[in-house]
């Protein structure tokens, strides 16, 4: 294997490092099918002024060089002004060291911003030992938060390995839940509904019937992916997002960035009435993996967001044959549309041992207690036929 350079890089831009250097790590047979911590996807957040230090994410990057000046490790690094972007909740976390005369920000976020995706978070050049390489990284990351006098390191939505290896070096492990599709080889959405129970087979092809009632469905990627899309759909994503959060994280020159330098790995699927687009959801193509990311309307239109959302990317998924459909954070309502419990990780730092233990006991708890309710969901709510 090769040999590594003892020091760790902090760059402020993903462009410090370069898309070689970069994409020397990322094109990694093992993580090279997840855009979220692709070049393209982290620069664009940077050039467009999402995830910049004026809006609490100042890029604090860190890679890892071999003795011949390449880089051979890199790790997405955030410095957090707030807790906000996240999906994981620590909130409460924050409030009670606060109060206990604690300052919990700034902390350190790694993570693809925005994006509740797990995925790969310390990505190594095929040709260096992995196990020194993240260790490598993570002293990095433990060194700049003592540095920078932050409270804490915080990995989110790692990849099960990766949380794995975390919990091994000491960070508490944390789990939660998401709902996802698997193709169980079906070769048409009929084939999947066969596996539902009847009820659940006729429920949704009402849905699906009266959400298309008068509209036109289409699909987007590529070339197809005009600026008249762009600029309908951020309509549709600053009005959700307004409702949602009080203020959308993400800015209209980044979907034109990701449209022109992503437009491949893009599927934006838009209703239309009248030739008028009036809905569209947003997904991203992974190598296995369809992820649906944002959704917005200007029309109120019964079950118009479970067809966009879940059964338009179920098909897609299966006229392309990816395995999996990850459709974001939250909503028990999914299982119903035959995405089922899924487990998903964070890892934590926490440099004070006065939160740090609290937070411990807490996560020991959580984590069974999140078991249990997946395993009860699966089996009380699970839409598929028995023994499916």
């Amino acid at each position: 294997m090769i040999a590594l350079k003892p020091a760790v890089r902090v760059h402020r831009r993903v462009a410090e490092i370069g898309r070689e250097g970069w994409e020397a790590c990322t094109s990694n047979a093992e993580y090279a099918s997840n855009p979220f911590i692709g070049y393209d996807f982290i620069d664009s957040l940077e050039l467009s002024g999402c995830a910049v230090a004026q809006t609490g994410w100042a890029p604090h990057h860190l890679a890892v060089e071999d003795e011949a000046g390449k880089v051979a490790a890199v790790m997405p690094l955030y410095l957090k002004s707030h807790s906000q972007g996240e999906y994981v909740f620590d909130h409460s976390w924050a409030d009670a060291y606060q109060r206990a005369g604690g300052r919990y920000y700034p902390k350190l976020q790694c993570a693809a911003p925005f994006s509740p995706v797990t995925g790969p978070r310390m990505m190594v050049r095929a040709d260096v030992d992995p196990v020194i390489a993240k260790r490598t990284l993570l002293g990095g990351a433990v060194s700049l938060c003592e540095r920078l006098e932050a409270s804490s390191v915080h990995v989110t939505f790692p990849s099960k390995a990766d949380w794995d290896f975390l919990g091994g070096e000491g960070l508490l492990q944390r789990q939660d839940q998401q709902y996802h599709w698997h193709n169980n080889g079906y070769e048409t959405f009929d084939d999947f509904l066969g596996a539902l129970s009847s009820n659940r087979r006729k429920t949704i092809r009402r849905e699906r019937r009266d959400a298309q009632a008068g509209l036109e469905i289409v699909g987007l990627t590529g070339k197809d992916l005009t600026e008249e899309a762009w600029d309908a759909f951020y309509q549709f994503y600053e009005d959700t997002g307004a409702r949602k959060w009080g203020r959308p994280y993400l800015n209209r020159p980044f979907f034109s960035m990701m449209g022109e330098r992503m437009a491949d790995q893009v599927l934006l699927i838009m209703a239309k009435r009248d030739g008028r687009y009036i809905a569209g959801a947003l997904n991203l193509l992974g190598g296995d993996c369809i992820y649906g990311r944002n959704w917005g309307a200007v029309e109120d239109v019964p079950f118009l967001h479970f067809e966009l959302c879940y059964y338009q990317a179920i098909e897609h998924a299966i006229r392309i044959g990816l395995p999996r459909v990850e459709a974001g954070a939250q909503g028990q309502h999914k299982i119903a549309r035959g995405y089922l419990p899924a487990p998903v990780y964070s890892a934590h730092f926490i440099a004070d041992p006065a939160l740090r233990e609290p937070v411990r006991r807490y996560l020991d708890q959580e984590r069974a207690a999140v078991q249990n309710e997946m395993d009860w969901l699966a089996e009380e709510y699970s839409p598929f036929k028995a023994g499916g």
